[in-house]
């Protein structure tokens, strides 16, 4: 049940995730009313139980007086969407990236702290046990002093998804917010999160394969973090694809006491200690499909009925978009490119 008054919920958009999570809600929720907006013609929607109403225009879902809204339509709609939203003082839970650029997003946080709205970026790695637990052995200085840090994650775009011609999708449509940088930023997000601020990035983005998208479908990026007190700076080397048969997303964290790694396809943390000569798995949690979406949403509605700042802010996503920006830069011009003056 749901603790307080949260009875209606606008999802904005009706592609795979925006069915995931009403599946979830309905699940999580029974008595919840559910509206869809999605803009086109026809208003049914074969296969979809559990939906009130589906909705065509934005003054219609304003209409419907939803406490909340999810929105899960292609990034480059995410701003003019919100807007309005948020100006009624509705709570949003925006799926990752928070936007395909920054236009905008200045004055949605403006207006958010306005009207009190809680607005929560759907990175739901986050909420990924053995993120969490990585996490915490780096915080624990597990391996001491971080020294060196190595990220990887991609997988062949045509397996994505069951079913869908992958042409089709949001992720091989440039106008539409794909590519590598925005489908797979939360590469960058959990990176923020375990290290801080970056400060500089240098890239090199392009397109590989022969695949029929017009996005990039690989990016090969440093990083440099905000320098700690003893001036030292962290750097990251950070590999994204969509291209590699072999579906992968981890990161190795080098440090002066052993390395730490994370895989997040089997859910596992393995720590390499100085003077030992062998890999030992110190957390393993597989993931189940629907488990960082269900603890997502949880957070979220939990946020919204205590006022509370959610684990991903909008801040946190902008931020996202700003370092995805200098690494576009950076490869256009060939150049280190720098998000912050030292």
């Amino acid at each position: 049940m749901i603790s307080g008054s949260i009875s209606r919920v606008l999802i904005v958009g009706l592609g795979s995730i925006g069915e995931r999570h009403i599946s979830i809600l309905k699940r999580l929720f029974p008595t919840i009313s559910i509206a869809v907006l999605r803009h086109k013609k026809n208003n049914a929607q074969p296969g979809i139980s559990g939906v009130n109403c589906f909705l065509s225009s934005i003054e219609s879902a304003l209409e419907f007086q939803p406490q909340v809204a999810i929105i899960t339509n292609p990034a480059s709609y995410h701003v003019s969407i919100a807007t309005p939203l948020v100006k009624a003082g509705i709570h949003l839970l925006i799926e990752k990236p928070v936007s395909n650029n920054n236009e905008g997003l200045d004055d949605l946080i403006k207006i958010s702290k306005e009207k009190n709205v809680i607005l929560m970026i759907g990175y739901n790695l986050r909420f990924l046990p053995s993120l969490q637990a990585f996490r915490r052995y780096l915080t624990d200085k597990k391996v001491g002093k971080a020294l060196s840090v190595r990220v990887e994650a991609g997988q062949y775009l045509p397996n994505w998804r069951i079913n869908k011609n992958y042409r089709e999708t949001v992720s091989a449509q440039r106008s539409l917010g794909g590519g590598v940088l925005l489908e797979l930023s939360h590469e960058i997000d959990y990176l923020l999160w375990l290290f801080g601020p970056v400060d500089w990035v240098k890239s090199y983005v392009s397109t590989q394969s022969d695949l029929d998208i017009d996005v990039e479908d690989t990016a090969n990026i440093i990083l440099g973090f905000t320098k700690d007190v003893a001036d030292y700076q962290l750097t990251a080397s950070l590999n994204l694809d969509f291209i590699r048969h072999d579906t992968t997303r981890n990161c190795l964290v080098i440090g002066d006491k052993g390395s730490l790694k994370w895989d997040g396809v089997i859910g596992t943390v393995d720590v390499f200690e100085k003077g030992e000569n062998c890999w030992k798995t110190i957390f393993s949690d597989r993931p189940e499909p629907n488990q960082t979406y269900e603890k997502e949403l949880k957070h979220f509605f939990d946020c919204v009925e205590k006022n509370k700042s959610p684990l991903i802010t909008i801040e946190d996503g902008q931020e996202s978009v700003k370092v995805i920006e200098a690494i576009r830069l950076s490869s256009e011009n060939k150049k280190q490119v720098k998000l912050r003056i030292a």
